[in-house]
């Protein structure tokens, strides 16, 4: 079976263990995804079978869209709340129109310095790992594209805002630098990602709903249909 299908993730578990739990639903043994997603993430996850594997950096390299709530009074080791979050000592609550205003300035190529608590590997091992070994962990500035960023509301000290962003975007590294723009905290408290590409959270499957449907063929987006809607997006 060679295909696509898409998953609307749930919090809670990792991307690897959706991944299984749909290898296991269609017998598939060649399988990855796309673009992992944290465990406390929910949204779109593009799992690739069998020959759909060769499409995984095409993939990987298609615009995202994420949705996040984040807390400005707040701050955390991780900058969100998989670590205890730590209160900061605020002069002034910034007006909104200074929040979008800051928001703003990140549209485009920026330098974006990866959280120490991630997936990026340092001599072979997780940064993540150090950091919990106590090492100290220092992560080269990136340079990611952002090509929009808008605040969907805001009420002190919550803020939600959607972001369009390219591949190796942290969104907990956003808001950490926009809550530097600001001089207040920020961690990010809740993240749906809503799009990869032209797969959208309106036509991703839960997993609940891939157990009910029974017969793959439901739900798996053929390899040629895949490559059609990656090739018109490449071209767009």
């Amino acid at each position: 079976m060679d295909g696509l299908i898409i998953l609307n993730k749930p919090a809670g578990i990792t991307s690897a263990k959706a991944l299984y739990r749909v290898r296991k639903l269609t017998g598939v043994r060649k399988s990855g995804h796309a673009g992992t997603l944290d465990p406390a993430a929910e949204g779109v996850l593009i799992l690739c079978l069998g020959a759909a594997t060769k499409l995984v950096e095409r993939l990987m390299d298609q615009p995202k869209l994420y949705r996040a709530v984040a807390r400005l009074d707040v701050t955390s080791e991780s900058f969100d709340s998989d670590r205890p979050l730590q209160p900061v000592q605020i002069e002034r609550v910034p007006e909104a129109a200074e929040v979008a205003a800051a928001l703003g300035r990140f549209e485009g190529e920026i330098l974006q310095v990866p959280p120490a608590v991630s997936a990026l590997k340092i001599g072979g091992r997780p940064a993540y790992k150090l950091e919990r070994a106590g090492q100290a962990v220092e992560l080269a500035a990136r340079r990611v594209h952002v090509y929009s960023a808008q605040v969907l509301r805001y009420a002190w000290p919550e803020l939600e805002f959607e972001v369009a962003c390219g591949r190796g975007t942290y969104i907990r590294a956003l808001i950490r630098d926009l809550g530097l723009a600001l001089h207040t905290g920020g961690c990010l408290t809740h993240l749906t990602r809503r799009a990869v590409g032209p797969f959208r959270i309106e036509d991703a499957w839960t997993l609940a709903a891939l157990e009910e449907a029974g017969d793959p063929a439901r739900y798996v987006i053929p390899l040629e249909t895949a490559r059609q809607l990656v090739r018109s997006r490449d071209t767009a």
